[in-house]
């Protein structure tokens, strides 16, 4: 398989940031969603010393997906019989990913800063960790979990619809190997 894409499949290098982009993100949200609903201060404070790590981790990702993309790479042209309205709507999705991930970092970050949970977290203090529906960051970061979620199953709904409904090969070219 190719480092770069072709007019028809995606190359090793964006297949591998795709699929543990994916990975990551699902993890995260899982580690997340989990520690936000735990009543167990020592789980809670185990989840996002996970959670947090990951989150960077699917950041620099997307921002290594980005600069692929822009400076390295082509994507594949759309699927032969694809309509117009979902090409369009794979790209908003896409965008939309690349905006609720920024905003989920930055919201994260903001908690972190302004509830001083960073150290008690990663284990430099002892301490009771904050409550952090008190800081203004966890609404924007609640409802950008949502959003990732929902945009997941959309776009995992599409790839699954173009495979077994369409058959056009459409998630194949999204994996790695010859399609």
């Amino acid at each position: 398989m190719p480092l770069k894409s072709d007019d028809k499949t995606y190359g090793s290098v964006a297949v591998t940031i795709h699929w543990l982009s994916a990975v990551l993100i699902v993890c995260t949200l899982v580690s997340g969603f989990r520690a936000a609903n735990t009543p167990d201060v020592a789980l809670k404070i185990q989840l996002l010393s996970l959670h947090v790590p990951l989150a960077v981790v699917v950041v620099l990702l997307t921002l290594a997906r980005i600069l692929w993309w822009w400076l390295a790479d082509r994507k594949p042209a759309p699927v032969d019989g694809t309509p117009r309205w979902q090409h369009y709507g794979a790209t908003g999705v896409h965008w939309l990913f690349y905006i609720v991930i920024a905003g989920m970092a930055a919201s994260g970050v903001g908690m972190l800063v302004m509830s001083g949970a960073g150290p008690i977290i990663f284990g430099g203090t002892e301490g009771q960790l904050p409550d952090f529906r008190e800081f203004r960051p966890r609404v924007p970061h609640g409802l950008g979990a949502r959003a990732m979620a929902l945009l997941l199953l959309l776009h995992a709904g599409a790839a699954l619809y173009h495979h077994f409904v369409r058959g056009d090969g459409l998630l194949r070219r999204m994996w790695f190997g010859k399609n």
